[in-house]
């Protein structure tokens, strides 16, 4: 029992560090944000339809009312994914990570709004918390800045992100989270064909195992880990296993990009992770 128990913390760790690898893959891929996400998604998207036949997952659209919630949260999907790339190629993974991490708190404020569900003043607390380590992690606020500008594409990205989550929630909770991640990457894919038409394609060769490793270990094989353990887990078990994703972040960007982060952004963002872990285990409660 202790053995299953450990391979599923294990294996819960793993999606976690594989997921992570976005921000050092999203920084270093020298290709257009648009152009990386295409093949983010259109890769994944493969490796996804073969898992899920792999697995007999069934791809069947159960409802028409369902198209809407399907095609909104694939393109969410699309603006969250292409979002929060600007934020890493405008900043560093830090900075990008961290505000990207301010969902949580956005899926809670937000909550009311899609679900029958009481708002909790202790919110706002929470985000006033989330606030002040955006805050402590801002450098001097300058519209013109590369890194404001970074920061404002993360908290972008974590609102698509939250919305997405809500609409998926709300609507097609009863499907399954490979099948949904495939139809996300499927209207991913097509949206953002034109790309492939008039932005520059001339880094391919070289960039593409890159490309490939971002489909496969990141979307595909993280994500896909991630669905299997929340099997074993609680959802706010697995979101505050899933903090660990900046700290996994920032230490891959250290290794690989030579990236060190600021006094500032680590007490900026321990606030931020601090508020997270907090939710999380005072709504297992």
């Amino acid at each position: 029992m202790e053995n299953s128990h450990l391979k599923n913390i294990s294996g819960l760790l793993l999606a976690t560090l594989f997921i992570s690898t976005s921000g050092v893959l999203g920084k270093y891929i020298a290709m257009p944000t648009e152009v990386i996400i295409w093949f983010r998604a259109s890769l994944a998207m493969v490796f996804l339809y073969i898992f899920c036949r792999f697995k007999k997952i069934d791809l069947k659209i159960k409802s028409p009312k369902d198209y809407k919630p399907f095609l909104i949260s694939g393109v969410l999907m699309a603006a969250h994914w292409i979002t929060y790339f600007y934020a890493l190629k405008l900043s560093n993974v830090a900075l990008g990570i961290l505000s990207l991490f301010t969902f949580p708190i956005l899926i809670t404020l937000l909550e009311p709004l899609f679900l029958k569900v009481k708002f909790n003043p202790i919110y706002i607390l929470f985000g006033l918390m989330v606030l002040t380590g955006l805050y402590i992690i801002t450098p001097e606020f300058n519209i013109e800045s590369s890194q404001v500008k970074g920061i404002l594409f993360g908290i972008l990205s974590a609102f698509c992100y939250s919305i997405r989550i809500l609409i998926l929630k709300q609507h097609v909770a009863n499907y399954n989270g490979t099948m949904l991640m495939f139809y996300q990457t499927v209207i991913t894919t097509v949206l953002l064909l034109p790309v492939l038409f008039i932005m520059d394609l001339s880094a391919l060769k070289s960039q593409f195992p890159y490309l490939l490793l971002l489909a496969l270990l990141t979307t595909a094989v993280g994500h896909s880990l991630m669905l299997h353990s929340l099997k074993f887990f609680s959802a706010s078990t697995a979101s505050i296993i899933s903090s660990l994703q900046p700290v996994f972040g920032i230490i891959l960007a250290f290794i690989f990009l030579s990236e060190t982060p600021t006094t500032n952004t680590f007490f900026g963002g321990s606030l931020i992770l601090l508020t997270v872990v907090i939710e999380s285990f005072r709504s297992k409660k």
